[in-house]
């Protein structure tokens, strides 16, 4: 029904499908064809609505040229394959709307020119926090959640209502039907009524509505308004009303529809175009790069497909891209699945069923005697070597054959895939782990496979003949290159002999039925289940080329994350699983001994050794893995501690100017586990051939990759971390009014830690030239002014930082510059109010507030707070520690 009222926008569409077939363009530009074809060609509609058939074709013909036919009516057919309502489920943003909208109602009526019915929830917010400012209402948020007063609650319904609405009447103007729904859908209790007021959270979920709106041909549009069972509205935020509503439908496809297109590598600033949960997401949650908003959509989107099906997964993307994404092999955006885990064997033995084993391997091969080839084929596999790659459910399976005594090269003797292991992405990840085994492998493929740009894909190089392809990778000799090129000329496919099991299905097919020489030309070398090319993101369809090719570019969608199966110790791609023995030197003072505590409670670390002048022969309290007592080691000692390979980290908690000599012992030790030192005091914080100790600032690659880390300054932390997302706004000097406890100021007696002089009293020291005044210099790039000072409180740091803009920002624009830099940052808190030296004591974190601006909207004033103790000192340490050591950033470390 749909397709009838849509085809005169198909029709139309026809004389612009010759220019939409440039490559670079398409993608972008379908979208805005889209609109301004339904606009021109209304006239034709009724003209045209007989013709429901001609409009699926023409539609799919237009999409054809961001893909091939093949994929385009593949992915239709699978989700066409589902009720409706369960196709997808697409979460629009405010700003997506506001920026957008043409992109985003063409890429909508494409879908729905195919008879496809996603069901949209959209927000406002951007929208929202602006219409609140120029009423003169500050927005408030608490953890990322709006606070929602009456007021604030009664601008957002109407705005909302007022979104949903344009939206519609966008959609209705391009000659798609949809229905606004603005309530009736989600039902909700408070979330917490006394903290976050009229904010829901969703216990209910009526698809009455949508099913409504679906059975009448229209799109439904919802809004993330909820209401309690007594009728009180509560705002919800979108992105969780949308995965409460993914949950109820169970669609294929989540979709969040955004302005960067996709979730990406802040190691490489490369988007990550696929995610397989099982297989990564520990990995993931494990890197020093996985931060921010990456880090929290990740988490968010696993709690979300952990309760939808395999087929479910969710996409990021951009609404222009939308066609591409869910059309094409490739994808536009991030595709984030929940995969399979792989399982090898290297026998027959060890698999469990070997029946299953032989049906795998015989399923949809041609031919009368296929089983009994199988059969054949796989007693001969007890004979012989050979690793096999396979999912539990064994959707997907590949057998190699190592090197041989002939060859240098690993043979790929069959790969069979269901249209189930290419919808949960096996493929990918069957070929991924045997790349990881084998650094060279040789295949064959018939020249007609329709996957058969897939394989190209995975290919360094190629050689065609007689309607079969070579594919290899790994050789880089060009004499191995020439003979493999040489052998295959000869004698085909032939050459790999009797271990390729296709070969020998191919001949049993010929011998048993008689086939032609033209039969015989038309039969797939590697075949597999018809292969449905849903979310195995094979590449699109590119040109066939029969000469050796070498380093042909990736057009498939690629991986997160690339395991280093053995990571040296200090040098971590991934996590280490041995305790690390460790040495504090200087264990007297406030920082020692908080650190002994969190080290007492990391699983993976093992303190050996203390060091302490004044309580050395003393037994360390706070540790309870071992018996210690308190050493005075000297530099010989660490020296010949380090030469033995005795200590996999020292701790350097001294004074500055007194752990050089230590320091130097290390280096002259060179122990063979090339040992990681963390220095808390300022020696070494301005020393290139140190690596400065701020994960949240600095790349927490070149932190896990160093062995000599300088652990900033309390103050200096504080401080860096409530400048940073500003630097690039400023329009003068900042200054920094610091004020600490007096265990800042250390265990050794003087004024500023003499709790008597500190009463009803504030001390200012150091009023130009601190440290910690060059140090956040230093490192931000720009010169900042700081003043410390120190109070009668026992720890914790309160700065209240004035900074000069060089344009006019408003406290929301500033707050979102915060919000969104520390997305996803554990130890770093943005609130709305000025945090307190209260609440941060005791705790691991920095809070950040305040962001009072100044009536010329050109300064601002930030404040920020951290326990010196810990993330100013120890909580520091032990995340450097973990990062250099190969453990998880933050374990060992309690999070509030």
């Amino acid at each position: 029904m749909l397709a009838l009222r849509s085809t005169a926008v198909a029709v139309a569409r026809r004389a612009r499908t010759a220019a939409s077939r440039l490559p670079t363009a398409t993608a972008r530009t379908l979208p805005k064809a889209a609109a301004a074809v339904a606009l021109s060609t209304r006239r034709e509609y009724a003209s045209a609505a007989s013709d429901s058939f001609s409009t699926r074709s023409t539609v799919v013909q237009l999409l054809s040229n961001i893909g091939s036919k093949r994929e385009v009516q593949q992915y239709l057919s699978h989700f066409s394959s589902v009720s409706s309502q369960q196709f997808a489920v697409i979460k629009v943003g405010g700003a997506i709307i506001t920026e957008h909208l043409e992109s985003l109602t063409s890429a909508l009526a494409f879908l729905n020119h195919v008879g496809l019915f996603p069901v949209v929830v959209h927000g406002a917010g951007p929208q929202l926090n602006k219409l609140l400012e120029d009423a003169g209402v500050e927005p408030q948020f608490e953890e990322g959640i709006r606070v929602t007063d009456g007021k604030t609650l009664a601008v957002a319904r109407k705005l909302f209502l007022e979104e949903n609405l344009k939206l519609v009447e966008k959609l209705e103007e391009m000659g798609v039907r949809a229905r606004p729904i603005t309530s009736g859908v989600f039902g909700a209790e408070y979330l917490d009524k006394d903290k976050y007021n009229l904010v829901g959270k969703i216990n209910k979920v009526d698809k009455g509505p949508i099913e409504a709106a679906i059975n009448a041909g229209c799109l439904p549009i919802l809004t993330s308004m909820a209401e309690t069972p007594e009728g009180q509205v509560l705002n919800v935020n979108a992105d969780v009303a949308a995965g409460e509503l993914a949950r109820e439908l169970q669609p294929l496809k989540i979709v969040y529809l955004s302005e960067k297109g996709g979730l990406f590598n802040a190691d490489t600033n490369e988007k990550i175009s696929a995610i397989n949960l099982d297989e990564e997401y520990d990995y993931l949650m494990s890197q020093w790069w996985c931060r921010y908003g990456t880090r929290l959509k990740i988490k968010e989107t696993k709690q979300l497909l952990d309760s939808l099906p395999r087929t479910s997964s969710v996409a990021i993307i951009h609404p222009a891209d939308l066609q591409k994404e869910l059309f094409t092999d490739t994808g536009a955006g991030t595709l984030i699945r929940r995969g399979n885990k792989l399982n090898t064997s290297s026998s027959i033995s060890q698999f469990e069923d070997i029946e299953k084993l032989k049906e795998v391997l015989v399923r949809d091969r041609e031919g009368l005697d296929a089983r009994a080839t199988v059969d054949r084929y796989v007693d001969g596999l007890k004979n012989r070597e050979f690793k096999a790659y396979f999912d539990e459910p064994m959707d997907a399976l590949a057998i190699v054959l190592p090197p041989s005594a002939e060859t240098s090269l690993a043979n790929l003797a069959t790969f069979t895939i269901t249209k189930s292991g290419w919808l949960t992405n096996v493929a990918d990840n069957v070929f991924a782990a045997i790349k990881k085994d084998h650094a060279k492998l040789v295949w064959t493929v018939k020249e007609d496979d329709e996957n058969l740009t897939w394989f190209f894909d995975k290919a360094e190089g190629s050689l065609s003949k007689d309607g079969e392809v070579m594919f290899w990778y790994g050789i880089e000799n060009g004499d191995e290159v020439k003979e493999l090129m040489t052998e295959f000329t000869k004698h085909g496919r032939a050459m790999l002999g009797d271990a390729n099991l296709e070969a020998r299905l191919h001949r049993a097919a010929r011998a048993a039925s008689g086939m032609s020489a033209s039969m015989k030309q038309a039969s797939p070398q590697l075949q597999q289940a018809r292969a449905f090319s849903t979310s195995a993101r094979r590449p699109a369809s590119t040109t066939f080329r029969t000469t050796p090719r070498f380093a042909f570019p990736s057009s498939s969608r690629g991986y997160a994350t690339t395991t280093n199966p053995n990571p040296p110790f200090g040098n971590k791609n991934s996590s280490n699983t041995q305790p690390a023995k460790v040495a504090l030197i200087g264990a007297r003072g406030y920082t020692g001994q908080a650190l002994i505590s969190l080290l007492n409670s990391h699983p993976n670390m093992d303190l050996r050794h203390v060091s302490s002048r004044e309580l050395a022969g003393q037994k360390l309290k706070g540790y309870e893995k071992r018996d210690i007592t308190y050493e005075n080691l000297t530099a010989e000692d660490v020296r010949r501690m380090e030469e033995k390979g005795e200590i996999d980290c020292w701790v350097m908690a001294l004074p500055n100017g007194v752990c050089k000599p230590f320091v130097d012992a290390v280096d002259q030790g060179k122990g063979p586990q090339n040992s990681v030192i963390v220095d808390l005091s300022a020696d070494y914080r301005f020393d290139n051939k140190w690596t400065y100790g701020l994960p949240e600032l600095v790349n927490r690659s070149d932190i896990a990759k160093a062995t000599r880390i300088a652990n900033p300054g309390c103050y200096a932390t504080a401080a860096q971390l409530g400048l940073a997302p500003l630097v690039p706004f400023l329009g003068g000097q900042p200054t920094v009014f610091g004020v600490s406890g007096y265990s800042g100021a250390g265990t050794k007696p003087s004024p500023k830690n003499d709790v008597e002089n500190l009463a009803n009293n504030i001390i200012p020291y150091s009023l130009t030239d601190h440290i910690h005044e060059r140090e956040i210099s230093s490192q931000l790039g720009v010169e900042v002014a700081f003043v410390p000072h120190v109070a009668m409180w026992f720890q914790g740091i309160h700065h209240t930082i004035s900074i000069p803009l060089k344009d006019q920002m408003t406290s929301r624009d500033i707050r979102q510059l915060y919000q969104e830099r520390y997305a996803g940052e554990r130890l770093v808190k943005v609130i709305g109010e000025s945090p307190s030296v209260k609440a941060i004591s005791g705790k691991h974190g920095v809070e950040i507030g305040g962001f009072g601006v100044h009536s010329s909207g050109k300064r601002v004033v930030v404040c920020a707070t951290i326990d010196n103790l810990l993330k100013g000192a120890a909580t520091q340490c032990l995340q450097n520690m973990n990062l250099a050591l190969g453990f998880a950033e933050y374990e060992g470390i309690p999070l509030d």
